[in-house]
């Protein structure tokens, strides 16, 4: 009788079930739950106010692709990162690829941070951005209600800014539009008494 085959970190990947996120970083399968209302409302929020400027091109210059949550393979099958957002220039990627593996290496990357996820996002996705030359990084937090921004010099990422709560930023990549970080947070309940 043979052994049975152990299946590939992208089998298991791919065999995850529904509603679990996974990831292949630096040959370790990496798993999450669907995140929280915070941080999907973050996300959408995000992806209207970047997307509609510069995928769309309404109130803005377009020329990118502006995705929320897709599954970019720095190495086929082997290296796959799924950010929260990611943005391609046309110019780079001027097609969206049939597949849902995206194998151009995005220009820009948002994490959206949370309580499982932040190291993660801080210690291993943002070094491996890093080593594929992802141009731009944004952290967001929306529990601190916090964006950090960042762009790559050489293999180092250098902090371009902080912003926080309802502050207007127009920052790189995205920097020919003015954003209003208070709508990216949702309404905070009020402090019981």
């Amino acid at each position: 009788m043979e052994p049975a085959l152990q299946p590939t970190l992208y089998e298991s990947l791919e065999a995850l079930p529904e509603g679990v996120t996974g990831e292949i970083l630096n040959g370790q399968l990496h798993t999450h739950p669907r995140p929280s209302s915070r941080h999907a409302y973050a996300a959408v929020r995000i992806d209207r106010a970047v997307g509609r400027g510069y995928d769309d091109g309404i109130d803005g210059p377009g020329g990118w692709w502006i995705l929320v949550e897709p599954e970019v393979h720095f190495v086929r099958n082997m290296e796959v990162a799924v950010p929260d957002l990611a943005g391609w220039r046309r110019e780079r990627m001027p097609y969206l690829p049939e597949s849902h593996r995206i194998e151009v290496v995005p220009d820009w990357i948002c994490e959206i941070l949370s309580p499982s996820t932040a190291s993660k996002d801080r210690e291993i996705k943002l070094p491996l951005y890093a080593y594929y030359e992802v141009q731009y990084a944004w952290l967001i937090d929306p529990a601190k209600r916090t964006l950090e921004t960042y762009r790559l010099d050489a293999d180092t990422w250098i902090e371009i800014g902080r912003f926080a709560d309802t502050d207007q930023v127009a920052v790189p990549p995205f920097e020919a539009m003015s954003l209003d970080l208070g709508a990216f947070w949702p309404p905070q309940r009020p402090a019981l008494v």
